[in-house]
């Protein structure tokens, strides 16, 4: 009796396993879903429409409000999103929970603000954008990916015949706005919300694995510290604390076009949308003494 019970079991773990498969994949394209959603309510009462953008080898998203065709253009550029669910265990899927910079430019009322999603982020399951981990972990600010988000200004350029960007990045997507006005000559201003300005020293503060294939923004700073920034910070922020903002500044050399500010009541995620319509129009030019 306990030998057919043996055999019966053994014969049902692969049943198992292919039940549990799918049950985790079900609920991985729920969350999927879910996602989704969230960003199109979002989006929606702020009339940006969704769009993809086909940047070999992905496919990124896209939320779009042009109204003024020839002009510029403001362009958010959303976070690592759920890259990691431990220090060591990276995410199936990167797409953020709680789409931090799209909230942002839900409420900015300029004539032309555009979201853009990093690589794999709501679109990583589509058989037209072929996702690999290392493109939200060790890779995500690797010259690929940078290319692959200029590529999309370009896009956006061509469709709307857009003379300048004004970049604003929030947390990882800070560096790859820096990284873009860097690499770009049609970059007019560059604002960061808790951006990950040196990663380098950010994974070793909270001793995590080290990114060498990845850019740095602080090793490009000096470079466009001509360009008008301004960085805020949060006064909670315990994931990018001001000693990312201070490493960044330090070798970006003399420049009166470098601005920062401590915004008084926000965490890394939380708060930045309700004070955002009064911080957005915080100066934004270089200083004249």
């Amino acid at each position: 009796m306990t030998h057919l019970k043996l055999a019966f079991s053994r014969k049902l773990f692969p049943v198992f396993f292919l039940i549990a498969g799918l049950v985790m994949a079900g609920c991985y394209f729920d969350l999927q879903e879910l996602r989704l959603e969230t960003a199109k309510r979002i989006a929606t009462p702020s009339f940006m429409l969704h769009r993809e953008i086909r940047t070999e080898p992905f496919l990124l998203t896209a939320y779009e409000r042009v109204h003024q065709k020839g002009a510029q253009a403001t362009v958010y550029i959303e976070g690592d999103g759920v890259a990691w669910i431990g220090k060591s265990r990276p995410s199936l899927d990167p797409t953020p929970r709680n789409p931090v910079a799209l909230h942002l430019a839900s409420r900015d009322n300029s004539p032309n603000v555009i979201y853009l999603a990093r690589p794999c982020q709501y679109s990583g399951l589509t058989v037209e954008s072929p996702c690999d981990l290392k493109y939200w972990t060790s890779d995500r600010f690797s010259p690929e990916v940078v290319n692959v988000m200029s590529a999309a200004l370009d896009n956006i350029k061509r469709k709307y015949s857009i003379t300048r960007f004004n970049l604003v990045g929030f947390s990882g997507g800070g560096a790859i706005a820096a990284l873009l006005t860097a690499q770009r000559d049609d970059v007019a201003t560059l604002r960061t919300v808790a951006g990950n300005l040196d990663h380098v020293l950010l994974n070793r503060m909270h001793e995590v694995s080290q990114m060498p294939h990845s850019l740095n923004p602080v090793d490009i700073s000096a470079k466009i510290a001509h360009i008008p920034q301004h960085h805020f910070i949060g006064e909670w922020d315990e994931v990018v604390t001001p000693a990312i903002f201070d490493s960044y500044r330090a070798t970006a050399g003399a420049s009166t076009c470098i601005r920062s500010s401590m915004v008084k009541r926000v965490d890394h995620e939380t708060g930045w949308v309700n004070v955002w319509p009064e911080i957005m129009n915080a100066p934004l030019d270089c200083e004249k003494f």
